[in-house]
């Protein structure tokens, strides 16, 4: 399996359950690496891959347009979207809330899916399942 990544994508989120996170969007960075079929650098058909500016103008519309309380909950969404939507078959999402604590550079989680328990990650390590 090959992969795309995408780094340091920042972009405008309702993210938040304190007041101050309600009244204005923050930026949220992502970082993005995505499994994709090995045809498409055989065939070199854009056909047979993902498109990651697809990718990203999906997931700016998407994170502007809806609030999540918890990161977590943020970060299960692009996995998700990029699971079902763009039919990824293992998908790894950094992402954190920038500046959101004095003191603090970044908060934010890491998750790590693939399609099923099958599925091979970099290294040949297994991808843990999906929480129920």
């Amino acid at each position: 399996m090959d992969f795309i990544f995408i780094e340091e994508l920042r972009v405008q989120a309702w993210i938040g359950i304190y007041a101050r996170e309600k009244a204005a969007p923050q930026t949220v960075e992502l970082n993005l690496t995505f499994g994709v079929p090995d045809a498409a650098a055989i065939r070199d058909d854009i056909a047979d891959t993902i498109d990651y500016a697809e990718v990203i103008d999906r997931i700016r519309l998407e994170l502007a347009q809806r609030h999540f309380n918890l990161i977590e909950t943020l970060g299960e969404f692009v996995v998700d979207l990029l699971l079902n939507d763009f039919r990824a078959p293992w998908v790894k999402v950094r992402l954190a809330k920038i500046g959101v604590t004095k003191g603090v550079r970044r908060v934010g989680v890491f998750i790590e899916r693939g399609r099923d328990a099958d599925s091979a990650a970099a290294g040949g390590a297994q991808v843990p399942r999906s929480c129920p």
